[in-house]
């Protein structure tokens, strides 16, 4: 999927959404007996199906597919994805990483950013695996176009350009937590062990007998009591009371107006237009 531009983004989805699969369309859409295996024949079968690192995001009115949403009325919101959850913090994320997020938003925003290519795009893909699984190792090579360099070197250099962006907000908003968040990172990068996916493999030797099930238990049971142990404020339990009440109610209005059957609802839902025309012409253009 490119991100190029918004029209360019939903080409791309648009032909995943669209065109026929063949692995998929070997499956077909139900088995013997009429049960549905799948909603489409399709790479993706819905938008949501495509589970990027980042998606920009619009409210869909009820029945809108979120493509045609966006091309309509243009990015709300970026939904950012695949952050790993911290296990060590009973929300699964801590402020430190939420202002590196703030600071490397930031910079994604500032950066020159040439087009992007189907290659690039692949070796991005490759990068971002071997990370994932050899992340810690110390001369883990990635690739950068023709170039070649470690990933503590390029971290560095990343960490270099997000330095004046926290000095900024820092300055505007007073304190230093920007600051440190990157300064914490820098030293992630300068040494491994202090990584969370190494701080995880620590405690279960320690503590576990190097089980992640029973590490997972521990630390599950732990924020479960410390979050019970939290007070909510009466008027605001009374609030959720309440949205609970109003949202039973909604449904079973929804489910006794409802005469459609699920095929003619999908049928319908699915064939809708994806794009509008303003999106569709430069497609058009490439093909002339």
């Amino acid at each position: 999927v490119s991100y190029n531009s918004l029209a360019s983004y939903a080409q791309s989805l648009n032909r995943a959404l669209t065109e026929p699969y063949p692995a998929y369309e070997a499956i077909g859409l139900r088995d013997g007996q009429g049960t549905y295996r799948q909603l489409s024949t399709t790479l993706l079968q819905i938008e949501n199906e495509f589970y990027g690192t980042i998606r920009p995001k619009r409210r869909v009115k009820p029945g809108e597919r979120p493509l045609r949403a966006l091309g309509e009325r243009g990015v709300e919101y970026v939904e950012v994805r695949c952050l790993d959850v911290d296990p060590f913090f009973p929300v699964g994320i801590d402020q430190t990483t939420l202002h590196f997020l703030d600071v490397f938003l930031l910079h994604c925003l500032l950066a020159q950013s040439p087009d992007d290519t189907p290659e690039e795009i692949a070796q991005m893909s490759r990068n971002q695996h071997r990370v994932a699984l050899r992340g810690r190792e110390p001369q883990l090579q990635l690739q950068r176009g023709d170039q070649s360099l470690t990933l503590t070197q390029w971290g560095s250099e990343l960490v270099d350009a997000l330095s004046p962006i926290a000095d900024a907000l820092d300055a505007a908003r007073g304190g230093s937590r920007h600051r440190d968040a990157v300064v914490a990172a820098r030293a992630a990068l300068a040494e491994p062990s202090a990584a969370p996916s190494a701080r995880v493999l620590q405690a279960m030797a320690r503590d576990h007998r190097n089980s992640y099930a029973e590490f997972a238990l521990a630390w599950s049971v732990r924020h479960r009591d410390a979050l019970r142990a939290l007070a909510l404020d009466p008027q605001v339990e009374r609030r959720f009371e309440e949205l609970a009440a109003d949202s039973i109610s909604a449904q079973r209005q929804i489910e006794a107006a409802d005469g459609m059957t699920f095929e003619a609802y999908r049928h319908k839902y699915l064939s809708q237009d994806l794009m509008s025309g303003d999106q569709l012409q430069p497609q058009a253009d490439a093909a002339r």
